[in-house]
């Protein structure tokens, strides 16, 4: 295979939505450009461009000032021939859009980019392990995301790269998902105390994210795994009580009682991930064997993330500083 063939080609570059982690690789991908003329390119939601809410504003400012372009554009509301035409525009599409566009927007997505022949495509697939978790695991979305691993198998017209992170290191402390509860100190183990999830900080997403599309020679059609962290939900309880010096009750919620929670409210889509969460196999991976660790790059673990947690939110309140 000639250099020509395994270089890595970083023009005409679109990232999809500006998001929690697509603002993460944007931040680190834009100054890794060879030159300031070197178009990168994001796509938004024409009603964020609109918003006089103070957090879409100081987006759109902070991109503006990466020197990224903004193309507004309706993800769920288009038809997938348009944008198949906004697709062949470009090289390579990089899709943070995350679930919020609705059931069926990852396939389309991906039936887009295959049609306009994109050279390269990182998939919204920045979570667990879909090929063990396979179908059936009571997310719908864990489904639809084998399905399009399927899709992009099928061809071979269009290179991909699957990046997998586990959860959002935040997710483990997110009330709704309800694992960790700091107002009755209380942790939930999902399954048992030993069963083990693999979590990602977005900033270390966009960073590792940023490297995986850079490398030199290019990587292509492969899965590649990173880690912030992977930990038992028993350690987990344990770095909270070490954290936070305080004693937390410990619940298990075990595989049987997650059913039947699921069983008697199908619509929760919190009760949908702690029931997938609770079964382990593909939702965690030693954190050993991940791209981050085989090159020496550094990441937040859950006990950092925590303490740097706390410390902002009692900056925040009233009388502290």
């Amino acid at each position: 295979m000639n250099q020509h063939h395994t270089d890595v080609d970083i023009e005409h570059m679109l990232v999809l939505g500006a998001g929690q982690l697509g603002m993460a690789v944007l931040r680190e991908l834009a100054p890794r450009r060879k030159k300031a003329e070197t178009p990168l390119t994001v796509l938004i939601s024409p009603k964020s461009m609109e918003s006089r809410n103070a957090l879409d504003k100081q987006s759109t400012a902070e991109l503006l000032g990466l020197g990224v372009e903004l193309l507004p554009f309706d993800l769920s509301a288009c038809a997938e021939e348009k944008l198949t035409e906004v697709f062949k525009r470009f090289r390579t599409v990089i899709n943070c859009t995350g679930f919020v566009a609705g059931p069926g927007t990852q396939m389309k997505v991906t039936r887009a980019a295959l049609a306009a022949e994109v050279r390269r495509y990182f998939p919204w697939q920045f979570g667990v392990d879909y090929d063990i978790v396979g179908k059936g695991s009571g997310q719908p979305v864990f489904d639809e995301q084998y399905d399009v691993r399927t899709l992009l198998r099928s061809q071979d017209q269009t290179e991909w790269v699957i990046v997998s992170t586990g959860m959002f290191t935040s997710f483990l402390f997110e009330p709704a998902f309800g694992v960790v509860d700091f107002n009755t100190r209380t942790v939930h183990g999902l399954g048992t105390w030993e069963t083990k999830v693999t979590v990602t900080t977005p900033e270390d997403i966009g960073r590792l994210t940023t490297e995986i599309v850079l490398e030199q020679p290019r990587i292509a059609n492969q899965i590649i795994y990173i880690a912030s962290d992977t930990l038992s939900y028993g350690t987990l309880a344990d770095i909270v009580e070490e954290v936070t010096d305080a004693r937390f009750n410990r619940e298990l919620l075990t595989n049987e009682r997650l059913k039947d929670a699921l069983a008697r409210h199908p619509d929760d889509v919190m009760a949908r991930y702690r029931t997938a969460f609770a079964l382990g196999d593909g939702m965690w991976w030693d954190k050993a064997l991940t791209y981050n660790e085989s090159r020496s790059i550094p990441t937040t673990d859950v006990r950092s993330w925590l303490q740097r947690h706390l410390k902002a939110v009692a900056s925040s309140q009233p009388g502290q500083h």
